[in-house]
């Protein structure tokens, strides 16, 4: 898409800022929270399933997507990470010029307060610990983009707020408690989800390096990158076999589908290596992700 296409500051600009294609990838989780914490409230009487906390975990989730998109936009831009002339990934809004850089400020504003309402009356379901739950997603949301991901964090951060957090947050909203099982689950979620941060960063890994953005990829090379792309899908549907012993015997096997894409794309990755052709395997690890999803929550809810 040219730039001269878009008007500045335009709705297409700011959709285009917005990325609404990663918001599945934000939904992935908390469906399969929500989607574990309705199964099991048929155990737990006097906590019937609220369909109203509900809506609001995955408002929040949405929100804080579009926030992140909008901060990691900013501060690449300002940072000067976002060379246009260098750039393999889909352009960003501040660096070409879309949307003007002080109203980029005012919408990581708009967004991280909207955030914030949207997430409060969670406390009448989960009690105050929703507050500091929200507060770590508002802080590491900046963090992520200003240093952690320059150092090689962001895979872990992806684990815990992309996995642990958003599956098992609805569920202890919903039914005031967790367990061991859920958060093997939340874990095994958060490694599907990394997925994408790895393809992400191995088509980026000789521009990151030559700014001193030092990820994981960056640290592992490329061979191991490959191999860990390939494990965290397979490693997560291995985990995934704990379904078993609680019942949800097509969670466990309906994943299986994943793991036909997810191999497919991974030889893909394999075999095109370089360049700005590597953004198809983007889209394709996260249509993944999503068949990922769906397939393990149909599971939770015939089993």
């Amino acid at each position: 898409m040219k730039s001269n296409e878009i008007m500045k500051d335009s709705m297409k600009a700011w959709m285009l800022a917005a990325r609404p294609k990663t918001l599945s990838g934000a939904a992935v989780p908390v469906m399969i929270g929500l989607a574990l914490a309705y199964k099991d409230s048929i155990f737990y009487e006097g906590n019937p399933f609220s369909w109203v906390a509900a809506v609001l975990c995955l408002l929040f989730a949405w929100v804080m997507q579009i926030d992140a998109n909008f901060i990691n936009d900013f501060f690449d831009y300002a940072k000067g990470t976002d060379d246009t002339s260098t750039r393999l990934g889909p352009r960003r809004a501040c660096a070409q010029g879309w949307v003007s850089v002080d109203k980029m400020k005012h919408a990581i504003a708009i967004t991280t307060c909207l955030a914030c309402v949207i997430g409060l009356p969670l406390i009448m379901f989960g009690g105050l610990e929703m507050v500091l739950i929200g507060i770590l997603c508002v802080i590491f949301c900046f963090l992520y983009t200003t240093h952690l991901s320059y150092v090689g964090m962001g895979d872990l951060l992806v684990i815990v707020f992309f996995g642990i957090i958003p599956v098992c947050v609805p569920y202890y909203v919903q039914l005031h408690t967790c367990s061991t099982f859920v958060f093997l689950m939340s874990v095994a979620c958060g490694m599907v989800v990394d997925t994408l941060l790895i393809v992400n960063n191995y088509r980026d890994r000789d521009t990151d390096k030559a700014v001193g953005k030092t990820t994981l990829v960056v640290r592992m090379g490329e061979k191991a990158s490959l191999q860990l792309y390939l494990a965290l899908g397979w490693g997560a549907c291995i985990m995934g076999m704990a379904y078993f012993t609680h019942g949800f015997y097509l969670a466990s096997l309906l994943p299986i589908m994943y793991l036909v894409f997810h191999h497919y794309t991974y030889l893909r990755i394999k075999r095109i290596n370089r360049g700005k052709a590597l953004n198809l395997c983007l889209g394709e690890t996260a249509r993944n992700i999503f068949i990922y999803g769906i397939m393990v929550t149909i599971g939770i809810l015939l089993s």
